[in-house]
């Protein structure tokens, strides 16, 4: 199957299942911060996908990798995922019971705008970090070749894709009109700080300069904090 099929057929795999989780608990297709979030996540993804396809398939085939090779980042994946999925779906389940509405007071609509426009932000994040560094795989791993990246978002933060990641997390709540989701997006921080201190640990081992990168780049994952 060529690289475009895949990206196609692992959408078409993946959408209708984040459709299910978005709205089968919220119990209404009218859940329209649903639709917004799934078009702004969604649409960016599948759309380089297949820009990458045809101007990167080396890249694109790196980022369609999904074995790890060490167990611990294996579960680490699924409890990320439990995480996403998680908060996705107390999102969807609070507007269907007006949990937010009850204890809190609604989400804004500046609010949600807000939280949409981030999850927006992430994402791009994310774009622009796969465009300098053809080298960013889903697994952790250094490929024959590999450099040392420094250009970019690389020169703000060691693990800007991290950044971005985390960005869209904390904004999932406000984007989905769901203050009850927040506290379960929270426990990415934990779970990405773990991934990229062991990621650190491999590529300072096997990727020459990085040490030397890291000494330069100060912060790993929001630039004045950490």
């Amino acid at each position: 199957m060529t690289l475009r099929g895949q990206v196609i057929r692992r959408f078409g795999i993946g959408l209708p299942f984040v459709i299910a989780l978005l709205f089968l608990p919220a119990g209404s297709f009218r859940f329209w911060p649903g639709w917004s979030f799934l078009v702004l996540v969604c649409g960016p993804a599948f759309c380089f996908s297949l820009y990458l396809a045809k101007h990167d398939p080396e890249l694109l085939e790196r980022r369609l990798r999904v074995k790890e090779k060490e167990s611990r980042q294996t579960l680490f994946k699924a409890f990320a995922s439990l995480i996403v999925f998680s908060a996705m779906g107390l999102a969807a389940l609070d507007f269907r019971l007006g949990w937010t509405r009850a204890w809190l007071g609604p989400v804004l609509l500046w609010g949600m705008l807000v939280g949409q426009s981030a999850v927006l932000a992430g994402m791009g994040l994310i774009i622009w970090v796969l465009s300098v560094n053809r080298f960013a795989s889903r697994t952790i791993e250094v490929d024959p070749g590999q450099r040392v990246v420094s250009s970019g978002p690389y020169a703000i933060v060691r693990h800007p894709m991290y950044s971005g990641i985390l960005l869209m997390m904390l904004a999932v709540a406000p984007a989905l009109e769901s203050y009850v989701a927040l506290p379960v997006a929270v426990f990415v921080i934990p779970v990405l700080a773990f991934r990229l201190t062991d990621e650190e640990r491999v590529l300072r081992r096997d990727l020459p300069g990085y040490a030397e990168y890291c000494q330069r780049t100060r912060f790993r994952l929001v630039p004045g904090v950490w």
